[in-house]
């Protein structure tokens, strides 16, 4: 059989929901508090991350059980081009059957609430932030208790 370049260019109409065009996309930008609804963020901010990575992402779904692959796609709306930007995780929602990969994923939007709720949690995270917090609050503690004595 003679594949034609326009049955390739068609490959995402294919019905198969295992087959790796059809598996949902989550770009950083879609869960960054320090993006606006016109940048390209799709959840609300209370509930968003700041400045989450691709690697992040593919972190947290791949300890959750979900067949994920990372792709080096930049978000059309995003205009800073570093590497940090860079990114974009492909999930699979549903099996050949038709059927959800888990339960509790069954939309995009479950996908990106949960990876927006984990990533905080990751080790990563909490190391950097905790670590710096106790440095910089016992150096201003001590700064204001010098001053106080004089």
């Amino acid at each position: 059989m003679i594949i034609t370049e326009s049955a390739r260019t068609m490959a995402h109409l294919t019905q198969n929901p295992a087959d790796k065009e059809r598996f949902i996309c989550v770009y950083p930008v879609y869960i960054n508090s320090k993006k606006t609804l016109a940048e390209g963020r799709r959840i609300p901010t209370e509930k968003a991350v700041e400045n989450p990575s691709c690697a992040e992402i593919r972190d947290v779904l791949t300890a959750a059980g979900l067949n994920v692959y990372v792709e080096n796609k930049m978000h059309p709306r995003e205009w800073n081009r570093d590497v940090q930007f860079r990114g974009r995780v492909r999930v699979q929602l549903k099996q050949e059957d038709g059927s959800l990969c888990q339960d509790k994923f069954s939309s995009r939007k479950d996908v990106m609430f949960y990876v927006a709720e984990m990533i905080p949690k990751l080790k990563t995270r909490t190391q950097k932030s905790g670590g710096g917090d106790t440095s910089s609050q016992q150096g201003e503690g001590g700064k204001k208790s010098k001053k106080k004595k004089k």
